[in-house]
């Protein structure tokens, strides 16, 4: 029973087949753990929902910040961008299927002792604490408050974790770090804009898994988010965002027990133009 961990999809539905097809999944014996932003840039969203819901309990895939963009857009809480391509989903027979199977995917996911989140974790989150505030958003993206939780989702204040935190202010912190977490500074002050390489951090900014004493070293973490980043394997760190929708390649990761992973990937059209 094979386990994959995928990198960002972003609405890339023929080369996620195409990787799909070289491992030779099978969602009757396989599974596949899709690390967020499924939806979005890409020519086929649409298809990658359709496809990933068809796997049912084969496909666990976590939300990312173009997935939750996505939902809040629906609501009439946020325009799109102009570089999005979300249309096709609003406008499809079968949007509020695909709607309501999304938001009620993960924040985190924790599963053959990997922690897998879409961007990033806090340094003073350990892996209880980091499943535990996912499990906040988690419940309030599946229940009635949905609307009102999206229309104040947006934001980058405040900046940093607070236990005190209450109401949408400790939900928008959340959904930062786990969905558009990079950078922050060692007490964990996010840098919300910067997107760039680990040797372009804004100044006085570290990658936030570079953080010295961070509560979540030595737990293995999975994410994506990061296409400038690309490929990156630590002993307890696995980036996967390899830049499929800016023409690199669509990464999977075939867990192994022994801790010995393997690389497959397929490379990708170019969908948007770096800097997009």
């Amino acid at each position: 029973m094979p386990h994959y961990l995928i990198g960002d999809i972003q609405g890339c539905d023929a080369p996620l087949g195409r990787l799909l097809a070289k491992i030779g999944f099978s969602p009757s014996r396989d599974t596949l753990y899709v690390l967020g932003d499924l939806v979005n840039r890409g020519p086929a969203s649409a298809a990658v929902l359709r496809r990933l819901m068809g796997y049912g309990d084969a496909a666990h895939c976590l939300l990312g910040n173009h997935d939750l963009s996505l939902l809040a857009v629906a609501q009439g809480h946020r325009a799109p961008h102009r570089n999005d391509t979300m249309d096709e989903i609003l406008a499809a027979p079968d949007r509020d299927a695909m709607l309501e199977w999304l938001r009620h995917r993960s924040m985190a996911i924790h599963a053959h002792g990997i922690l897998m989140v879409h961007g990033g974790v806090l340094p003073a989150w350990d892996l209880a604490k980091t499943l535990a505030l996912a499990g906040e958003v988690e419940a309030v993206l599946r229940g009635p408050a949905l609307a009102g939780f999206l229309a104040q989702m947006w934001g980058n204040r405040p900046d940093r974790w607070d236990d005190a935190l209450t109401g949408a202010d400790r939900l928008r912190v959340i959904v930062n770090a786990l969905t558009r977490l990079r950078f922050c500074t060692p007490d964990g002050v996010m840098d919300l804009k910067a997107s760039g390489r680990l040797d372009q951090a804004p100044p006085g900014m570290l990658a936030w898994f570079d953080v010295p004493g961070r509560r979540s070293a030595g737990q293995t973490i999975a994410f994506g988010h990061w296409s400038t980043l690309g490929y990156l394997r630590r002993p307890d760190l696995i980036s996967l965002d390899t830049g499929c929708v800016w023409g690199g390649c669509l990464s999977a990761l075939r867990l192994a027990e022994d801790g010995d992973h393997e690389l497959i990937q397929e490379t990708c059209e170019q969908a948007q133009a770096p800097g997009e």
